[in-house]
């Protein structure tokens, strides 16, 4: 005996729309040939090897424990290999270093050019730089203009031309500034542990504690940091302004083909 038909057949359940596409775990790079560019690794390297020989003469021709703690220094010191990596990727076609690092540098670079030539090296300005007299012998202008010109204006040329805009962020910009607030306890540090009298005792005008106190370093220190967040900001908005000098027509594997028939 078979089981009788029910009267009434229950709903069959909705058919459920389309389902959201899911975010596809493959890299860009499975589909996008990635592209050499031996040109641009060719100018970071020279970028790199300028800023390491302003570096070596300055350490030749003075005694290294005062060159290193020059902030020119020290920030070239951090660009070099930061250009030799960039160089590598760019060689090698792999992805670029993280933004935030090179940001980074790039302002620092930009730092001790611009406070070079706005507040160093003129005559007018009360913060001249006149205890070195050695700086004005040959090897001394070349360190100079590579450190101070050459390599700060190459840094701005790789930055402008040869990189993807769009990727520094303005929340990055306070923690730039951490770098210039630590340069700044290493030089009240520097200061206290010479004896008063030393030469060179701070290595900048604007941070002499003996010329200016306490007080008015700070001063002359929240003046230059308010210039340095303010050159931080007009780099993120001129990265977000500027054109993309890198875009190209990228070949995939796929191709469309005209409808047959």
């Amino acid at each position: 005996m078979t089981a009788p038909i029910p009267r009434d057949i229950p709903d069959l359940p909705a058919i459920p729309g389309m389902p959201a596409l899911l975010p596809s775990p493959v890299p860009a790079t499975a589909v996008v040939e990635p592209v050499r560019r031996p040109l641009i690794a060719v100018f970071r390297l020279l970028t790199a090897l300028a800023a390491i020989t302003g570096v070596t003469i300055y350490l030749l021709l003075g005694s290294p424990l005062r060159v290193l703690g020059y902030f020119t220094i020290q920030s070239s010191i951090l660009l070099a290999p930061v250009m030799l990596l960039s160089a590598r990727k760019a060689w090698t076609a792999r992805r670029p270093l993280p933004p935030a690092l090179t940001g980074s540098v790039l302002l620092y670079t930009l730092i001790a050019a611009l406070v070079y030539h706005l507040l160093l090296v003129h005559t007018t300005t009360p913060f001249t730089m006149t205890d070195a007299p050695a700086a004005t012998t040959l090897w001394h202008s070349v360190a100079n203009h590579l450190l101070h010109t050459a390599v700060p204006a190459a840094a701005v040329i790789d930055w402008l031309l040869m990189t993807t805009p769009g990727t520094l962020r303005l929340r990055q910009a306070p923690s730039w500034l951490l770098y210039p607030l630590a340069y700044l306890a290493f030089s009240f540090l520097r200061g206290e542990l010479l004896l008063p009298g030393t030469p060179a005792r701070y290595l900048y005008p604007f941070l002499d504690v003996e010329a200016h106190g306490y007080k008015g370093v700070l001063g002359n220190a929240l003046l230059l940091g308010l210039s340095f967040y303010g050159l931080a900001v007009l780099l993120v908005a001129l990265d977000h302004a500027r054109p993309n000098p890198l875009r190209h027509r990228s070949k995939t594997g796929f191709r469309l083909q005209p409808p047959v028939g």
